[in-house]
């Protein structure tokens, strides 16, 4: 056999996909994991031509699933971020759109056994050490994935899937407020730097002479903007602790701006050197925290809620994510206790996903 056969599940969670695969069935080293993985998405091409991407950074991301030894976690969840055109991967960000379909995945994988009408699986984040708790709806044995629940960026509507995440705040950084302030000021832009499911370098949108309310290819194609935005991130990475960014998808870029459409605040969200076309999972909890935090940028673009658990409607490019934040202001500001969503998976394919034994020979090193 001239190539090496690896098991998968392929699978949109939330408005990403890619291959989920058992974390067993790939080598441990992650050098070696790295080369796989780039082989398997087809790096290296704007098209993901001679791989199973799909040429946009929200179709390059892989889950690696595995039975958790954590005393509360059931499934252990090893992400992935492939890069479309250069041959890099990053292991250091966790996805939240991804980690919708490791439910599903680990049900499909015999990781988990499938309860009447509902499975609830506890999900360690192997990445950032969050713990998410996911309710799959399921039947005779398997998962459902019909349902009514609809999320913008996804044309059709499936079963929900609901998530509860904990111990978000400080997974990359060990802060909620990395640089220890609620705003700092980099280039002439005042920022807010926030580690909450994702560190975040998070600006408002007429900061840098936008609307907020820009497309996703008008944003793409002004290139100053992103230069400017660039060099932002990556002294508030410095500033963060987070060493040279330069090369690492984090931390992620968002803008905030006045609502237009009834919900709480406008954002885009960059992934960092495109926007994302909807919003991701990770990013959402992220703003809604920059949101309910009093000193942000966040400031004046909303009137903030008094109510707890709180639901920031965050109106993306493609419409609209609830976030319910469950949260207690203190004398030293916010403490968040959990953020909770509603989202969607389908499984899309199975089956073996093909590389090159050069790259890997598999488990078994002989030749056959």
């Amino acid at each position: 056999m001239s190539q090496t056969a690896i098991p998968f599940w392929f699978m949109r969670g939330g408005t990403s996909r890619g291959p989920y695969f058992r974390r067993d069935d790939l080598p441990a080293d992650q050098d070696h994991l790295a080369e796989i993985l780039i082989s398997v998405v087809g790096s290296g091409h704007p098209l993901n031509i001679d791989g199973i991407g799909g040429g946009n950074a929200v179709t390059t991301k892989v889950a690696m699933l595995s039975k958790s030894e954590d005393d509360w976690a059931d499934v252990d969840y090893f992400f992935a971020q492939v890069s479309v055109e250069e041959r890099t991967v990053d292991f250091k960000p966790t996805c939240g759109n991804i980690l919708t379909g490791v439910g599903p995945a680990a049900i499909e994988m015999g990781l988990i056994a499938p309860e009447p009408h509902e499975t609830a699986i506890n999900i360690r984040a192997v990445n950032t050490g969050a713990r998410v708790r996911s309710v799959v709806q399921t039947a005779n044995d398997c998962v459902t994935y019909d349902g009514a629940a609809r999320i913008d960026g996804v044309p059709e509507t499936a079963a929900p899937i609901a998530l509860q995440f904990m111990d978000t705040v400080g997974g990359a950084t060990g802060a909620f407020l990395p640089t220890g302030n609620l705003v700092d000021t980099f280039d002439g832009i005042d920022v807010t730097c926030m580690d909450v499911a994702m560190p975040m370098v998070i600006a408002r949108a007429a900061d840098f002479g936008l609307t907020g309310y820009e497309t996703v290819d008008q944003l793409d194609a002004d290139r100053e903007f992103f230069d400017r935005m660039e060099a932002v991130r990556i002294k508030a990475g410095e500033a963060m602790g987070m060493s040279n960014v330069a090369d690492s998808v984090t931390p992620k870029f968002g803008l905030l701006a006045p609502a237009q459409s009834g919900g709480s605040v406008a954002a885009r969200y960059f992934m960092p050197w495109k926007t994302h076309p909807t919003m991701a999972v990770t990013g959402a909890q992220c703003l809604a925290s920059c949101v309910l935090a009093q000193g942000s940028v966040a400031d004046r673009l909303m009137a903030r809620p008094n109510a707890t658990p709180a639901t920031i409607t965050l109106e993306h490019a493609s419409g609209q994510i609830d976030v319910v934040v469950d949260y207690a202001l203190t004398d030293t500001g916010l403490e968040l206790k959990s953020a909770g969503l509603v989202r969607t998976a389908r499984l899309l394919a199975r089956g073996d996903v093909m590389i090159p034994r050069a790259i890997w020979a598999g488990f078994d090193e002989v030749s056959t």
